[in-house]
């Protein structure tokens, strides 16, 4: 669940040890396991046709991982090995490196200047250049840009990176603060509305309910505000409701005690999509259709 709240779209499933005496190389214990599998991954929005791959695998002996293994081992299977699937099959990762400079801080440490972790989700960050720290909107300067440990003149898209901040103390930056360019700034907000879909809990959700919210790096505690309405999910027919039960799909209004960066999903996936916890169970996945206030 938490793998598709991240933004994974394609899953490859590798089945390991094929190669135990109990199982060599059987079949039969290969359908079982994807037959079990399968379900619960429909359930959080795979679809098993184009979304999933399983490849039987021996960690052991190394067979199918990079190579197909020679005497005659598991002729049923005809598809590709693990490496070559990656190389060959997974469509290349399209990073935006002319959008709007996005970095997700997701942590902080003094050494000689404030410097913080992030990912770029987004756009380019140089060195010397003026940002925003948001949601605080604090102006800060990048003093240095380190990407894998190597200091460079610009972090692009993709990248994990350090950055030197100078404008800004670091007992003054939190997990989940985003990096802008000034003249594009992310979203920020208290109240919002998403498209929710509840996969474990006990008991019914309604106004007043109370979770923690993880979105991108940050994490806030939020309460159900309303329930907007359900929506069936072969038919897409909304309906009003007062609270809403476990498998079911409805858009809620939440509300934080404090404003946090997001996105509309649609506007910025990355800061769009989050997962709902509650008791240490994650239970439910969803994306945010609106910014109220």
């Amino acid at each position: 669940m938490l793998v598709k709240t991240a933004g994974v779209k394609h899953l490859i499933i590798l089945v390991n040890k094929m190669d135990d005496v109990t199982v060599q190389w059987s079949e039969e214990r290969f359908n079982t396991i994807r037959d079990k599998l399968t379900p619960y991954l429909k359930k959080l929005g795979f679809n098993p046709k184009t979304d999933i791959t399983y490849i039987p695998v021996s960690g052991l002996t190394g067979a199918f991982m990079k190579e197909k293994p020679q005497n005659n081992v598991c002729q049923w299977y005809t598809g590709p090995c693990f490496i070559e699937y990656i190389d060959k099959v997974l469509p290349d990762i399209q990073r935006d490196y002319d959008g709007p400079s996005r970095c997700l801080i997701v942590d902080k440490f003094s050494d000689m200047g404030t410097l913080i972790i992030g990912k770029m989700e987004s756009g380019v960050i140089a060195k010397g250049q003026n940002m925003i720290l948001m949601p605080n909107k604090t102006p800060v300067q990048i003093l240095q840009c380190l990407s894998d440990d190597i200091e460079s003149d610009m972090v692009v898209s993709g990248n994990n990176v350090k950055l030197k901040l100078k404008g800004v103390e670091e007992s003054d930056v939190l997990p989940g603060f985003v990096i802008c360019s000034p003249d594009s700034l992310c979203s920020t907000g208290r109240i919002f509305d998403a498209e929710v879909v509840i996969l474990e809990h006990k008991s019914i959700i309604a106004p007043g309910y109370s979770c923690v919210l993880h979105i991108h790096s940050a994490i806030e505690e939020v309460t159900v505000k309303n329930i907007i309405c359900t929506i069936n999910k072969k038919t897409g027919a909304k309906e009003r409701a007062r609270y809403v039960r476990q498998d079911e799909k409805a858009i809620i209004r939440f509300e934080a005690a404090e404003s946090f960066c997001m996105e509309t999903f649609k506007n910025f996936p990355q800061m769009g999509r989050f997962t709902l916890r509650d008791e240490g169970k994650s239970i439910a996945i969803g994306k945010i259709v609106k910014v109220v206030e």
